[in-house]
């Protein structure tokens, strides 16, 4: 049986009712004992990395209560001690430090304890002072951008403003109210170079009749705003707690901006209105719904707001693709130049090629800062071409991959806008399904939009099975036997082997019930075993295609790293399918790989891992989230969290014990 460790509050009161001496540690001197002897690299943590020996917890009359000799429990006491003297606790019982409780059920108990409270913002008076700030850009003032259709809202915030003002806040908070969603053109926001700021979000009354901002949860700690794909799988990870407020939170405040923005930008901040990103929404409110933490009224509501995203953002002629008789969609950013929120200097190797040519033309002295400026406000360069592509051309590339959420790949050869992938296409034909399926469920298979206008679920499931059909004579490939992109640029599926491939049995784009696409979905499976499958779970694209690029660079969505969204819709496509052993092989190299990162490394819950090694150690591009702490980690990774919550679903009994045990995975 496992040993149970007491809350505070009923140690100390046996300990008075019994006479028993207490077994209690002092918090400062212990914690100082520790981190001298036990954390040799000075990092602030304990881990593998240090030159631990045997360490003596002593009462606070000098007794041994216990003596630790395994970087797993030292690190937990450091941690434990730590959470304690925050709290300004001068002792702690030992139970309390809870040294018996294995990784995998700590991590799960923090992520659903700590973590995702950790992670959730509100936009309100009493939030407002955290939320506003972003290290992305600078600007004059902390700007809150709140749209003129929701008065309210602009009273509400308005009225804080004047507050701030009053109280000689610094620096200002500057609300400014934002045109109607027409009126956001790609021109707007290039204009807010330099005051840029968080977008609101939807606002509710509490009992009290307080006002107060909707919850939602960031992917990380640095962060303040939402974004769009990570918070599908946060969703998944909060039903999977029981959090339905959270849960619910976020679906409101996607469907706000869908109504308030026209779009569910890339994050809530004013530099991501010109894109999305891979659009989740449907699967969201579908998730929220089922769960039992919405009404019918409310679903009614949001397929209609989400049919509203469907129709203006991704049927819009920007991101319509028409390839012959087929249609699919791309990902697509209508904004132009380089992306405000990228650090400086980001761009200065990659525009080097331009850059060269300008200098070569009679400016030797050309640095790329004033190169970009002539570029965008004085319409010099334009003409410019490496490779047939001018800077327009580059900067509209660079863009859609970071709408695509694979920033950055080499998938897609630097030309994302070319490319009709199989992720977007699968994403939408999700949508489609959702709402064939929901409106005859729900609505008897007609649902009035507007002004008796109607949406049916015979329409819908034309739309879907039309884009299932360009799919399938486009993206699948039958003698691999696995979905790719498709390059419309170049007339030609690309050959690049993706995780992205396993989508379709996801979204059911083959459908379960149908023998044929049965077969595909074991060719599709067997094919990602063979070229995606590592040690540690699914690699986002394979090693031989990142080879066969002949690309210097290293990037973060490519071999050998792997992501969380990746894993979780495999798995639950997999298990769609009937292939559940296939599905618990890759949950349990997935979980395997968090849980021992987390012992070893002091509780280290990263963004993303290399698959191939097992490791946290990931410093490519932007670094690892999540990885960067004192003492204690303070609220994991966003997906990362909910893979583990969710994970261990896929799990038999006896595999789940396993984990417990870190019974490695095996390495064929």
């Amino acid at each position: 049986m496992k040993p149970v460790s007491l809350p505070l509050c009923i140690t100390l009161l046996l300990m008075a009712v019994t006479g028993v001496p207490a077994q209690t540690l002092s918090v400062p001197e212990t914690l100082r004992r520790l981190e001298t002897q036990q954390d040799t690299d000075n990092d602030r943590k304990i881990t593998i990395r240090d030159r631990t020996t045997a360490f003596e917890l002593r009462s606070t009359d000098g007794q041994v209560l216990r003596t630790l000799t395994n970087v797993y429990r030292l690190s937990v006491a450091l941690q434990e001690l730590k959470r304690a003297e925050m709290r300004g606790q001068p002792e702690l019982p030992l139970d309390a430090l809870r040294l018996d409780e294995g990784i995998v059920d700590r991590t799960h108990r923090l992520i659903r304890e700590v973590y995702w409270d950790a992670l959730t913002r509100r936009i309100d008076a009493d939030h407002i002072d955290q939320v506003v700030v972003d290290s992305k850009v600078v600007t004059s003032g902390d700007y809150l951008y709140v749209p003129a259709s929701d008065p309210a809202a602009v009273r509400y915030f308005q009225t804080l403003e004047k507050e701030a003002q009053q109280n000689g806040r610094t620096p200002p908070l500057k609300v400014v109210v934002l045109p109607p969603a027409a009126g956001i053109t790609p021109e707007f926001v290039r204009n807010l170079d330099g005051y840029h700021g968080l977008l609101s979000l939807k606002l509710e009354t509490n009992a009290q009749g307080r006002i107060r901002g909707v919850p939602y949860v960031v992917p990380g700690g640095r962060f303040n705003e939402v974004y769009c794909w990570d918070s599908y799988f946060i969703v998944l990870g909060l039903l999977q707690d029981g959090r339905h407020d959270l849960a619910r939170g976020m679906a409101d405040n996607f469907l706000y901006m869908v109504e308030h923005y026209g779009m569910i930008p890339n994050a809530n901040r004013t530099y991501y209105l010109t894109r999305s990103q891979p659009p989740f929404l449907t699967s969201i409110v579908r998730s929220v719904y089922e769960a039992g933490a919405a009404d019918r009224n409310w679903m009614a509501r949001a397929l209609k707001i989400a049919m509203a995203e469907y129709r203006n953002v991704w049927l819009a002629p920007s991101r319509l693709v028409r390839i012959g008789s087929h249609e699919l969609s791309r990902y697509y950013d209508s904004g132009e130049g380089p992306c405000p929120e990228v650090e400086p200097g980001h761009y200065d190797e990659k525009i080097a090629p331009w850059l060269a040519q300008a200098r070569s033309a009679g400016d030797p002295a050309l640095t790329p800062y004033r190169f970009l400026n002539e570029y965008l406000y004085a319409g010099k360069h334009a003409d410019l071409r490496v490779d047939g592509l001018t800077l327009r051309d580059f900067f509209k590339h660079d863009r859609a991959v970071r709408e695509s959420g694979h920033d950055t790949t080499h998938r897609f050869d630097d030309r994302t806008a070319d490319f009709a992938t199989i992720d977007l296409n699968s994403l939408l034909y999700k949508y489609e399904a959702d709402f064939a399926e929901l409106i005859e469920r729900e609505f008897n298979g007609r649902l009035e939009i507007v002004n008796g206008e109607e949406a049916t679920t015979t329409y819908w499931r034309k739309r879907a099975e039309a884009r299932k059909t360009a799919i399938t004579a486009l993206m699948w490939d039958e003698e691999r036997g696995y979905f790719f992109d498709y390059d419309f640029a170049g007339k030609t599926r690309s050959t690049y082997i993706s995780a992205t491939g396993l989508y379709p049995l996801w979204a059911k784009v083959l459908d379960p019930g149908n023998e044929t696409d049965r077969a595909r979905a074991r060719r599709v499976a067997a094919y990602a075993r063979e070229k995606l499958e590592e040690r540690a779970g699914l690699a986002a694209t394979a090693r031989e295609s990142v080879s066969a690029a002949k690309r210097t660079d290293q990037r973060q969505w490519d071999y050998p790293f792997g992501w969380a969204p990746h894993q979780m819709l495999a798995w639950q496509g997999l298990k769609q399918f009937g292939l559940d052993a296939d599905a618990e092989r890759l949950a349990y190299r997935w979980l395997y790989a968090i849980a021992k990162n987390a012992r070893d490394f002091n509780g280290t819950i990263p963004e993303k891992l290399d698959v191939v090694t097992g490791s946290h150690d990931v410093f490519v591009e932007y670094g690892n989230v999540g990885t960067k702490f004192d003492y204690i980690a303070p609220e994991g990774f966003g997906w990362m969290n909910a893979s583990f919550q969710v994970g261990t679903n896929y799990l038999s009994p006896a595999r789940l014990n396993d984990l417990r045990a870190l019974k490695p995975p095996p390495e064929d």
